[in-house]
């Protein structure tokens, strides 16, 4: 064969190869299945409906669930989840700031009111001298929990605390009931409702626990909260095709109206 013929034949097969090795990516940019991590309780109500939703746009979305809140973006950081469902921005915004991971929000799902609990009261005007009161140990939701009793008259904050989200038990300035502040993790708290008086648990545990938001919550936050919780994935995934369905999917009509019909101010829908 002629040099020149030679070399032609050369460009044409690497021409070829560079085609060939730009298609897998284009393909691992448009997923056909992904893994999603969200919480036990009322998110596995939810994403039944989304992962019928997303079927039909060509996105076969695996749930996976966590009892555990420390572990759902370890696992997304790690590689072993596409996207994560179950924090609000206060959460990750806490979780990159202590453990560096590169992860960012896509969509909002809905807020999850958090309410107090108890088997011994009825009511805050019931709420004994010296009671035992569990909040959550992690900073971001035990820094909301502080702020719902004082927002029911029942502690005061430091208010640098306050306007920076940081609230602890170290910042509280009065406690007029003398209140017994125990944290703990929040998977805990339901199951320690027999040995404290009242308990902060957030919605998710709270149904896995029989314990109804609308029902059964002595302390009730305002569902106009900044607590909407998001679907977030690592930052090099955000504008994937797949993301993008995943968020469309959540936030369908099918979906807006099983949180409407079955939760009934329970959950709010924050999209």
């Amino acid at each position: 064969m002629p040099l020149f013929l030679r070399r032609r034949a050369a460009i044409a097969a690497l021409s070829l190869l560079s085609l060939g090795a730009l298609v897998p990516a284009a393909h691992a940019q448009d997923k056909a299945a992904i893994k999603v991590g969200i919480s036990i309780g009322n998110a596995e109500k939810i994403f039944e409906v989304v992962k019928k939703v997303a079927a039909r746009d060509g996105l076969d979305v695996q749930v996976v669930v966590f009892s555990d809140y420390q572990l759902p973006n370890a696992a997304l950081a790690a590689g072993d989840l596409d996207a994560n469902a179950f924090q609000h921005q206060p959460f990750l915004d806490n979780q990159i700031k202590s453990r560096g991971y590169d992860i960012v929000p896509v969509g909002l799902t809905v807020t999850a009111p958090l309410g107090f609990y108890s088997r011994k009261i009825k009511s805050v005007q019931e709420l004994p001298e010296g009671a035992s009161v569990g909040i959550q140990n992690d900073p971001s939701n035990g820094n909301r929990a502080l702020l719902l009793l004082q927002s029911a008259g029942l502690l005061t904050l430091k208010p640098e605390a306050v306007k920076n989200n940081t609230a602890t038990p170290l910042d509280v300035t009065a406690n007029p009931r003398k209140l017994k502040l125990v944290p703990l993790d929040a998977a805990q708290l339901p199951r320690s409702l027999d040995d404290l008086t009242l308990a902060s648990i957030n919605n998710d545990y709270a149904e896995k626990a029989g314990l109804s938001f609308v029902r059964d919550a002595v302390i009730k936050e305002s569902p106009q909260s900044p607590y909407a919780n998001l679907i977030a994935v690592r930052r090099a995934d955000k504008d994937k095709p797949w993301a993008k369905k995943l968020v469309a999917a959540y936030q369908s009509a099918e979906v807006r109206q099983f949180i409407e019909t079955t939760f009934k101010g329970a959950l709010i829908r924050a999209f």
